[in-house]
């Protein structure tokens, strides 16, 4: 008799729930037979990578049968000199979502809990639950991180608190008095990991810059990724900066070579192609005015955001709404496993494909 292959797994991946990514243009197409679809599910940069980088990805190619530089070194040196620090306080990852593993994978274990809000970021649940640390949600702060009430919920065990900054999937930033009051207020044996994973997307003053205040408070671990403003989602290279002692630790346990060759060049191509950055960031703002003023013409709800999508609340049952924009070629999340069941996020897409998703909205707006 065959086992049961799930029962002799670990209890904590027993009971978890495999991470539901935003459905691929061809799945889609496979699934309804429908020919033309706009893919605005994922936070993807949708102008593509730059001329730049595509040149770097032609020319890295030529080496592929060569493994990669495990360490990084001129990707690193880059970085370095952006951010003025030194290259040990840096750890490059498979994404920044493969850091922010890392952490988990160096600082908790079953014997120790880790701090969440409400609404954030699947993957940090995951995360802690891969490691048997026990999991402190904190209820959101209209739609937001709670930062005075996570402090509160950090316990003695506590080893890490995750927070996005702006948040995933609702747009939400904390203020530089906030993230402030929060690294004054808890002991240096806590890490605060805050994930800047679409900081490229704001410009306010009362945002905090992570990795200043990481050069004041060494229990502070920065991620930021390439995979949104740069454009680089398929290519799946993110970092940290860090207290070197801690990028040590997660150095330890990371793979190697876990950022390939072909990544590591497109990176460093990206970060020299600044007028490329400034130029999605423009874009990006205008998609964002464009899907403000279309949802507001709507009469349909919506969460601020500071980020490159908009999460709004569906004007009828969100499931059902799903699928019918899936019927008329228009992938956007779903939000159910996100503990919001009425609400649905569109990413900021090219121009015509916003046209084309507001304009299936009203179309099944108009048949209600």
């Amino acid at each position: 008799m065959k086992p049961s292959f799930i029962e002799l797994a670990r209890p904590q991946v027993q009971s978890m729930q495999p991470y539901q990514a935003g459905k691929p243009v061809e799945q889609a197409q496979r699934e309804l037979g429908i020919e033309k679809f706009v893919k605005l599910a994922s936070n993807e940069n949708p102008r593509g990578p730059s001329a730049a980088v595509i040149a770097a990805i032609n020319q890295a190619g030529q080496e592929v049968n060569r493994y990669p530089d495990a360490n990084g070194y001129y990707l690193k040196q880059i970085l370095a000199e952006m951010h003025q620090v030194e290259a040990h306080c840096i750890t490059l990852g498979c994404g920044s979502n493969d850091i922010l593993e890392l952490i988990a994978s160096a600082y908790l274990d079953q014997h120790c809990s880790a701090v969440v809000s409400q609404y954030a970021f699947l993957v940090y649940g995951l995360a802690i639950a891969r490691s048997g640390a026990a999991t402190i949600e904190v209820p959101a702060l209209d739609y937001g991180h709670d930062l005075a009430a996570m402090n509160a919920a950090a316990l003695e065990n506590t080893r890490v608190i995750y927070l996005a900054n702006p948040n995933n999937p609702t747009g939400t930033y904390a203020t530089y008095e906030e993230l402030l009051a929060l690294l004054e207020g808890l002991p240096s044996s806590v890490l605060v990991v805050l994930d800047e994973a679409y900081c490229e997307y704001i410009d306010n003053p009362n945002y905090p810059d992570g990795i200043a205040l990481q050069k004041k408070y060494p229990n502070l671990i920065v991620t930021r990724t390439f995979s949104k403003a740069y454009g680089l989602g398929g290519l799946r290279v993110g970092y940290s900066i860090s207290d070197p002692a801690i990028a040590d630790a997660m150095n330890r346990v990371r793979q190697p070579f876990n950022v390939s060759s072909v990544s590591l060049a497109a990176a460093q191509a990206a970060l020299a192609d600044s007028a490329y950055l400034d130029s999605s960031v423009a874009y990006n703002n205008q998609g964002m005015r464009q899907l403000s003023e279309g949802f507001q013409s709507l009469g349909v709800g919506y969460i601020d955001s500071a980020a490159n999508f908009v999460t709004f609340k569906a004007p009828y049952d969100a499931a059902v709404l799903n699928q019918d924009l899936l019927a008329k070629g228009v992938i956007v999340r779903p939000l159910a496993n996100y503990q919001m069941a009425d609400y649905l996020r569109v990413s900021i897409g090219l121009e015509d494909e916003n046209r084309f998703f507001l304009q299936a909205l009203a179309e099944l707006l108009d048949a209600k």
